[in-house]
């Protein structure tokens, strides 16, 4: 009994010393704005943006979801084959990796505007943004992964007869997974970053419309509350990455946040 019940207990803190910071945070900014009186329009208490979460907010909220989910998983689709096809073919990777780092250099706020002329004000300039933005890190994670693999292992399965599809799925891929995973984790904000971006540029739904005509009405509340919810998306996203983990990363001390 004692041996089941360790495990729980060593989790415990790890809740409750973000949930207790959080409340601790919440308490001291009310208290603050109560008691400097300080202007809504300058910082709204949390209980006033919390007032704002209503139906349209979460259906703004789900759009920009959708779009960083899309983003995301394309994004990372694409880069991990970009990666392997890097491993298996040198020359491409000595061909393409520069364009890929000019990629990752490149502002999105510089890109977004096109990608709102190319692909319209709908949902695909939005996963579009979100693509550009969350590819490069999973890229560099994967590549580095794939060629983690030990030079022994690999002429082990050489010697064994085993053909290149099947030294990727039984070694270089379980070895590249602790990497891959790593990138997913980046890219899970920078898809929602990717998302607000490219509503701000042209959008007439989503958190970063949200924002942006909150912010010419002066709304703080409005929008404090739909940065909350971006956060919201960002850490929902990380912690089913890190879920998925688990799974698959069972054989490593895995990072339980």
């Amino acid at each position: 009994m004692t041996r089941l019940a360790l495990p729980r207990a060593a989790r415990s803190p790890q809740v409750f010393y973000p949930v207790g910071v959080f409340v601790l945070v919440i308490a001291l900014w009310q208290g603050a704005v109560l008691c400097f009186h300080v202007p809504e329009y300058l910082l709204p208490a949390p209980f006033a943006a919390a007032k704002e979460v209503d139906l349209a907010l979460v259906g703004h909220a789900w759009t920009t979801f959708v779009e960083a989910l899309l983003g995301f998983t394309l994004a990372n689709v694409l880069a991990f084959l970009t990666a392997a096809a890097f491993v298996y073919f040198p020359p491409l990777e000595s061909s393409l990796f520069p364009f890929a780092i000019a990629l990752k250099t490149t502002p999105l706020v510089a890109v977004a505007p096109l990608l709102v002329i190319w692909l319209g004000t709908g949902l695909w300039s939005k996963v579009a943004a979100s693509v550009l933005i969350c590819f490069f890190p999973t890229l560099v994670n994967s590549v580095k992964g794939l060629k983690s693999v030990e030079p022994e292992a690999l002429e082990f399965f050489a010697t064994r007869g085993a053909s290149s599809f099947e030294t990727f799925l039984r070694l270089r891929l379980p070895s590249s997974l602790p990497y891959v995973i790593s990138g997913l984790k980046i890219s899970t904000s920078l898809a929602v970053v990717g998302a607000i971006v490219g509503e701000f540029v042209g959008a007439s739904q989503g958190l970063g419309y949200v924002v942006l005509v909150s912010s010419y009405h002066m709304e703080t509340p409005t929008m404090f509350a739909a940065v909350a919810c971006s956060a919201a998306i960002g850490l929902a996203m990380f912690w089913g990455v890190a879920a998925l983990e688990r799974r698959l990363v069972f054989w490593q001390k895995v990072d339980p946040s």
